[in-house]
């Protein structure tokens, strides 16, 4: 299993990208894929969960990004998304996509991605 994060880059502040987490070797009915999260760690800083989505599609966002930033999947796909609208040069960070996902008959394991450069200039 694999997780792969696409659509960072360079945007001017109140600009818009949207990310993208594709997992892949996911079987069916061997992996089922839990919680996805999105990360982020700027410069200098900790780690921070920016927003977070159950299989059932409940979310949760990070005060600062609420009502810029929209989190979804689409579990036909495996794929979970993050559109980040109203940019500001504070959400500059690698973006990282993680996945809690259950391996039948194993357990649950937390996978990551490799993280994608977002850079918002003012």
């Amino acid at each position: 299993v694999e997780l792969v994060e696409s659509g960072g880059g360079q945007v001017q502040a109140g600009g818009s990208l949207r990310l993208s987490c594709a997992a892949s070797g996911i079987i069916e009915n061997i992996f089922r894929i839990n919680d996805m999260t999105w990360y982020r760690r700027a410069p200098g800083n900790e780690r921070e969960l920016v927003a977070a989505i159950s299989s059932g599609g409940n979310t949760n966002y990070v005060d600062s990004v609420k009502g810029r930033f929209t989190i979804s999947r689409d579990n036909d796909k495996n794929t979970m998304y993050l559109q980040m609208n109203s940019l500001k040069p504070e959400d500059t960070a690698v973006y990282f996509c993680a996945a809690d996902i259950y391996h039948v008959g194993v357990g649950k394991y937390d996978y990551w991605g490799q993280g994608t450069q977002v850079t918002v200039s003012s």
